[in-house]
């Protein structure tokens, strides 16, 4: 029988998943919150936005990275489970509190960006002119909730490639033959550029936990979308990880 003392959370995991906590958390704020905070009103621009996901990721790589390995994107770490590179339980906390990290990270956005005089939680035009007070917290979107309009199938086979090109460079950036150090620079550089292409689109998923955040304080629209950056992420990690495994983890030169 199991005893109740086997059941608690090792205090060295622990400090895993509370990192993957942090640096979803920040993820979210800063990512989301250069969106609504100064993506229209003060000019910072889709480039500026794109940036600001790939600068916080970059800059969590070496702070979290020793600790955790950085995540911080469930998309991540299901394809690390399907690659056999973490356990199933390790896995399991770390998608709970990663999901965690951004509901938290999308809370304390809200809480700074509810003190701006025209600013609501409604994401009833949230692509419209910035002159309207219909904010929202950066959540993601198709169809009318989608920067171009763009339809349901678009918007997840998009997500599903740009998350697949994600993970690839994840596994490239990781894997033994990889220059050492330089891990966190890839990894934050290939977000931008799929967060260029992703905005107009979806608003840029490619992260369960960070669409999961915002959703759920913004409910309505955003919250019944959902379902496609869940879904559309987890399939293109699993594609990548399948694809980087039997393809070209097994040629990777030997390090011997």
């Amino acid at each position: 029988m199991t005893t109740a003392k086997e059941n608690l959370i090792d205090p060295k995991n622990l400090k895993k998943y509370v990192a993957e906590l942090i640096g979803t958390a920040a993820l979210v704020f800063i990512g989301c919150g250069s969106a609504v905070i100064a993506g229209g009103r003060f000019g910072l621009g889709n480039l500026g936005i794109s940036l600001a996901f790939g600068l916080t990721v970059l800059a969590m790589v070496y702070a979290i990275g020793p600790i955790s390995g950085c995540h911080i994107n469930p998309a991540i770490t299901i394809a690390m489970f399907v690659a056999k590179k973490i356990e199933s339980k390790d896995a399991m906390f770390y998608i709970v509190f990663q999901c965690v990290g951004a509901i938290i990270g999308a809370a304390i956005l809200l809480a700074v960006v509810s003190g701006a005089e025209n600013y609501s939680l409604s994401s009833e035009g949230e692509w419209q002119e910035h002159s309207r007070s219909d904010d929202g917290l950066g959540q993601n979107g198709y169809r009318g909730e989608s920067a171009g309009n763009y339809s349901i199938s678009a918007c997840f086979t998009a997500e599903v490639a740009l998350t697949f090109l994600f993970l690839l460079v994840v596994f490239g950036s990781t894997s033994k033959s990889a220059p050492e150090g330089f891990a966190g620079l890839s990894i934050g550089f290939s977000l931008v550029f799929i967060h260029l292409v992703g905005i107009p689109v979806t608003g840029t998923s490619v992260n369960p936990a960070r669409s999961l955040g915002p959703a759920l304080l913004v409910g309505g629209e955003a919250l019944k979308q959902l379902w496609l950056f869940l879904i559309a992420p987890a399939i293109g990690s699993i594609i990548g990880a399948v694809v980087w495994k039997y393809i070209f983890e097994e040629t990777e030169p030997s390090t011997d």
